[in-house]
């Protein structure tokens, strides 16, 4: 890897730690978000799920524009709208408008993700060099978690819920330039400039409104009118971008890219580890706050070990995957996140960090450590160029949509379980805590999903 090369990647991360930061800082805040702002318990959830949906809605779109107008240019735009939206948010004088500018602030790190990625795909060839270029860049979003979490704990207690946004300025605002510097101005692979607006519009609404769904479902019931409505709207938008997507001349998403069958298991398994994975942490942050009473800096403490574990084990992974091939070691990975989150749901109201939290903190470090690069590696094989940002907005389409629904669909149970406790007499953090058991064992459940279609659907490649 030459120096130029070195430099593109390290600014190519630090877009990436951008996105990490900020998802990170919020776990922590959330309880004084709460708090500040006046948000309800079943509202709460709307602070993460605004942001995905909006994020995850428009990869595909922020990737195909990036193929199309050049990568550089729509990189340095999406960064300058998360900077601007960042401070915006920092400002918020009601729940509502922190939810709108979060949907916002999605839509900009929709054209900041995939365009980054993508430009690691073209800069770096596919092989040894490309694995471990993945593998820092992997070690480097883990290291705005790490980061993120005990940022988010010192800002928070010290400074408060808004200074967590206002971090994202000066960050943002020393990469636009220095990528403006160092990274080369990309042409676009296609002279065709046709966007198919319309598929993300279909796509991001349908998906908005089946978490809506969820989150009238714990509330009124699934027979209540409101669920149905949404349920319903949610379908009618689905089956209208499915259509579209068949019939117009520029998709969103090419049916081509399908073909390739370890594109679509890799996207298949990421989906539900990103589902389980994120509501299991949108739960342990409320648990180590609301039921352990962990300050905000300790909480951010308590979660250091899971990071900082996936980058040390990001790091060696490339040498691994040269070695067995991404399907022994995504089995391996999937496997121990499994263990991981079901550990969670053994936890009670007098569970130790130490005897509980922390053997579960470690397992799952290794596994999302050995995971998420070899899922990676295994949906971006063998795509052409001219798809390269397509491919990188499927998989990072995949986690947030998968995030999105993961989280929405653990609130219900959770919501669900605790009013059942409630109503035959439990104390409120009895009651609670058997919530945040049911959504644990309901995340090791969609985690049980991705293990099995890693192992029936993933097919090792064969050797050159």
């Amino acid at each position: 890897m030459n120096k130029s090369h070195k430099i593109v990647l390290f600014l190519l991360s630090l877009t990436m730690f951008l996105v990490v930061l900020d998802s990170a800082i919020i776990n922590v805040a959330l309880p004084a978000i709460k708090k500040g702002l006046n948000f309800t318990a079943a509202d709460l959830q709307w602070v993460l799920t605004s942001y995905i949906l909006t994020f995850g809605g428009f990869l595909m779109l922020g990737g195909r524009t990036a193929d199309l107008y050049g990568r550089r240019r729509v990189l340095v735009w999406g960064i300058g709208g998360f900077v601007l939206f960042s401070f915006l948010i920092g400002l918020s004088a009601s729940s509502t408008m922190l939810v709108v500018l979060r949907a916002l602030q999605g839509l900009a790190a929709a054209f900041m993700a995939p365009t980054a990625l993508s430009i690691l795909l073209t800069t770096f060839s596919e092989g040894h060099e490309r694995n471990k270029a993945l593998s820092i860049w992997s070690i480097v979003a883990s290291g705005g978690a790490a980061a993120g979490v005990f940022l988010g704990g010192v800002l928070t207690q010290y400074f408060g819920w808004r200074s967590c946004f206002f971090v994202n300025v000066p960050i943002g605002i020393l990469a636009i330039i220095f990528i403006l510097k160092h990274v080369p101005a990309h042409i676009q692979e296609s002279k065709d400039k046709h966007l198919d607006l319309l598929g993300a519009v279909f796509v991001t609404g349908g998906l908005m409104s089946l978490v809506y769904a969820l989150t009238l479902a714990s509330r009124s019931g699934w027979a209540a009118a409101p669920t149905l409505t949404a349920l319903a709207g949610s379908v009618v938008l689905l089956a209208a971008f499915i259509f579209n997507e068949s019939r117009v001349k520029h998709p969103l998403i090419p049916l081509g890219i399908f073909k390739i069958r370890n594109v679509v298991g890799g996207n298949l398994i990421m989906l539900p580890v990103v589902a389980g994975g994120l509501g299991t942490f949108f739960f342990m942050s409320l648990y180590v706050q609301n039921v352990l009473h962990y300050s905000p800096v300790l909480s951010g403490l308590s979660f250091l070990p899971i990071p900082i574990i996936i980058g040390i084990v990001s790091y060696n992974t490339p040498r691994l995957l040269g070695r067995f091939g991404f399907k022994p070691l995504m089995v391996t990975g999937i496997s121990f996140i499994m263990t991981g989150i079901f550990l969670f749901s053994t936890l009670g109201i007098g569970s130790s960090y130490w005897g509980h939290l922390l053997p579960a903190f470690i397992i799952l470090g290794v596994g999302f450590g050995i995971s998420f690069v070899s899922i990676t590696v295994a949906s971006t094989s063998g795509v052409p160029a001219d798809k390269s940002g397509l491919a990188s907005g499927l998989i990072n389409t995949s986690q947030q949509i998968g995030g999105a629904l993961g989280l929405a669909i653990l609130a219900v149970v959770a919501n669900t379980v605790t009013a059942g406790a409630l109503a035959h007499g439990q104390s409120l953090a009895q009651a609670t805590v058997q919530g945040y058991q049911q959504a644990f064992l309901t995340s090791t459940v969609l985690i049980v999903i991705a293990l099995l279609t890693a192992i029936f659907v993933i097919k090792t490649p064969n050797k050159r």
